[in-house]
C-alpha cells in the first residue's frame, strides 16, 4: 500500500526504528562486512519503505520556527565537510550544524539542496565502495530524514502564490524504493506555496488512482534506478487519460534521467529539471502556459 503524504513529518526516534533494521539485517554488525552484500534494492527498500514512513504523518500545528533565514547558501566547504558528519554524528548533533547556518542567514532551499542532497549522494557512494556497511548507511540516511523533518516542521515556507494556489503530486516510479529526491522536491514545492502531495512506494494502479482523484497541475516523478523507456512512456500516457485534469504537466527527473535528459521528449513527459528550483521554475512556466486565455466580452 502506498502512503499518501501531505505536508508530514512527524517524531520518531532512532532507537524505534533499529529492532526493523535489525529484523532486516540478522548479522551482527560486526560481521556485516565480510557477508555478501545485499542488493542496493534490498537496501532502498528497508530504508525508503519501512524506516520514511514511519517518519511521516500530519503535520503537526504546535511547532517552533526558525527566525526568516536570508539569502546566503551553503558553500562547497561546508557541504564537503558535512557530507560525512551522518556517518559519526547523531542527528540532533547534526541539526546544531543547520541551526548556526540558518542562523547566519542561509536559506533552507540551499540546506535541502546544497547541504543535505550531496550528504545523502555522499553516503551512497560509501556503499558503492565498501567503506561503510549495510547498518552504517542505514543509520546515516535516517539522521538526514530526522533532520530534514525538523528543517521542515519549523521552517515556515510561503504563505501562497501570486497566481493562486497550485497542486502537484510527487511520487518515485512504481517499483522504485528510493525517495530522498522525491521528498526533497516536494518540500522546495510546498515552501514555495503549492498545495503539495507526496507518494511513498506506491504500486501503479494506487498511482493512477491519486491522479484520478484529484484535478493535480503537475506530477513530478523521480526515477533513481534505471527504467525501460517503454514503462515509463506507458505510464505517462496512462496518466494522462485518467487525470482529473485534462491540463495535467508531467516532469521527471532523478538520477536516471539526469543522466539522459533527452528521455523527457521520447517518453512524453512535459519536461524535467536536474534540480528541485529548477523544477520549481519549470512548472509554474508549464502551468501558466497551459492555462486557456480567459476572453471577456465588451
Amino acid at each position: 500500500m502506498a502512503w499518501v503524504i501531505g505536508k508530514s513529518f512527524a517524531e520518531l526516534s532512532w532507537a524505534q526504528m533499529m529492532p526493523a533494521i535489525r529484523k532486516r539485517s540478522a548479522s551482527p554488525k560486526s560481521h556485516l562486512r565480510d557477508a555478501p552484500k545485499p542488493r542496493t534494492a534490498d537496501l532502498d527498500e528497508l530504508i525508503e519503505g519501512e524506516i520514511i514512513p514511519r517518519l511521516m504523518m500530519a503535520h503537526t500545528a504546535d511547532v517552533v520556527t526558525f527566525p526568516r533565514a536570508g539569502n546566503s547558501k551553503v558553500s562547497r566547504e561546508e557541504a564537503e565537510r558535512f557530507a560525512g558528519l551522518p556517518l559519526i554524528a547523531d542527528s540532533s548533533e547534526l541539526m546544531e550544524e543547520v541551526d548556526m547556518m540558518l542562523a547566519r542567514g542561509v536559506c533552507v532551499e540551499s540546506i535541502l539542496i546544497d547541504l543535505l542532497a550531496p550528504s545523502a549522494r555522499k553516503l551512497g557512494k560509501c556503499w558503492e565502495d565498501d567503506v561503510c556497511d549495510f547498518v552504517d548507511v542505514t543509520v546515516g540516511l535516517t539522521r538526514l530524514h530526522e533532520v530534514l523533518r525538523e528543517v521542515a516542521s519549523k521552517s515556515p515556507g510561503l504563505l501562497g502564490q501570486v497566481n493562486g494556489p497550485r497542486s502537484a503530486l510527487f511520487s518515485p516510479m512504481p517499483g522504485d524504493q528510493h525517495n530522498f529526491g522525491t521528498l526533497m522536491i516536494e518540500e522546495i514545492f510546498s515552501r514555495a506555496g503549492w498545495n503539495s502531495s507526496l507518494l511513498v512506494a506506491p504500486t501503479r494502479s494506487e498511482l493512477l488512482d491519486e491522479v484520478a482523484s484529484q484535478p493535480f497541475d503537475v506530477i513530478g516523478l523521480t526515477l533513481s534506478n534505471d527504467c525501460s523507456s517503454r514503462a515509463l512512456t506507458g505510464l505517462i500516457t496512462a496518466i494522462r487519460s485518467v487525470s482529473a485534469n485534462p491540463q495535467i504537466q508531467v516532469l521527471i527527473g532523478g538520477r536516471s534521467v539526469n543522466a539522459n535528459p533527452l528521455i523527457a521528449d521520447e517518453v512524453g513527459a512535459d519536461g524535467t529539471a536536474d534540480n528541485a528550483q529548477s523544477a520549481l521554475v519549470l512548472a509554474d512556466q508549464l502551468v501558466i502556459e497551459s492555462q486557456p486565455l480567459l476572453v471577456s466580452a465588451i
